[in-house]
């Protein structure tokens, strides 16, 4: 799969006219004052998103390294249980409304329906689920898979009413202009694999506390043709990161409990590589949000 990504990388960057720059002779951007729209930043890893990390023996499991959540601790998690006709994954999304969840593109894509699983601290245990067929979900049009651009959809469930454990994650509001969150403290949480080795995992949902690095230090790993306006990564260290199963789970700012970003990739390297972890801009895409789902 690594392989793939890698070759589909290499042909969006050479149909895009963008020179490779030959790895035996690195060159500094810094060190060369040129117009940063002229040559883009070429990456020194290749990310991938979690869902298609190699499979486990299940599909439960948590954040590499991270801690146990509280039961009602994120109560706008939600799990995912896609199925298709070729197989199943795990994916993770947010309640934005009571008929309303966002999650990832690369986790609606290719499925027939979606198990929802409410108020599920314990993985296996929700207090409440709902299954929806593929024609409730509402994938971003221009989604595109090679350079995981528009990773963001909607699914619309049946009504629900709020508990204490069961309730909306607040959106930024729709603004001309947001922060970059550069600096701030992050809370990313789900459901996915506890290692990289890892082959029995834990049914528990858990979370990390993360920086959020400008896009200017994200491209330094991954380019500027995957790190563009529509995403913001987090810094990942001592093997702490999303994984395989996280994908499409919330990023809220620990601040105000705010949700901006959609879990999306990690780097090809592994999740436990301490590369930085990428996501949807929430804020990049609120319009879109608020014009399918009127939220």
């Amino acid at each position: 799969m690594k392989v793939l990504v890698v070759f589909a990388l290499a042909l969006a960057y050479a149909s895009a006219g963008v020179p490779i720059e030959p790895r035996a002779v690195p060159i500094e951007p810094r060190e060369v004052p040129i117009q940063p729209r002229a040559v883009p930043i070429i990456p020194r890893a290749v990310p991938i998103q979690p869902r298609l990390l190699p499979a486990v023996s299940s599909i439960e499991g948590r954040i590499t390294n991270g801690q146990a959540a509280a039961e009602g601790q994120f109560p706008y998690q939600v799990g995912l249980s896609f199925a298709s006709s070729s197989g199943s994954w795990w994916c993770g999304g947010s309640i934005i409304g009571n008929e309303w969840v966002l999650t990832a593109a690369h986790c609606t894509s290719g499925a027939s329906a979606v198990t929802i699983y409410y108020d599920a601290t314990v993985r296996t245990s929700p207090k409440l689920s709902h299954t929806v067929s593929s024609s409730n979900f509402i994938q971003h049009a221009s989604y595109n898979s090679v350079v995981l651009r528009n990773d963001i959809s909607l699914i619309k469930t049946p009504y629900v009413t709020y508990t204490s454990n069961i309730k909306n994650v607040p959106l930024p509001e729709v603004s001309s202009s947001y922060s970059t969150y550069a600096g701030q403290t992050a809370i990313a949480s789900g459901y996915g694999k506890i290692s990289d080795a890892a082959t029995s995992v834990a049914n528990h949902l858990n979370y990390m506390d993360a920086t959020v690095i400008t896009n200017t230090v994200c491209q330094g790993t991954y380019g500027s043709l995957i790190i563009t306006s529509g995403v913001i990564c987090i810094e990942t260290v001592k093997s702490i990161s999303t994984c395989n199963g996280d994908s499409g789970g919330p990023l809220v700012l620990a601040s105000n409990g705010v949700l901006i970003g959609v879990t999306s990739f990690v780097s090809s390297a592994g999740c436990e590589s301490n590369s930085p972890a990428g996501f949807t801009r929430t804020t990049y895409y609120r319009d879109w949000i608020k014009t399918n789902s009127g939220i």
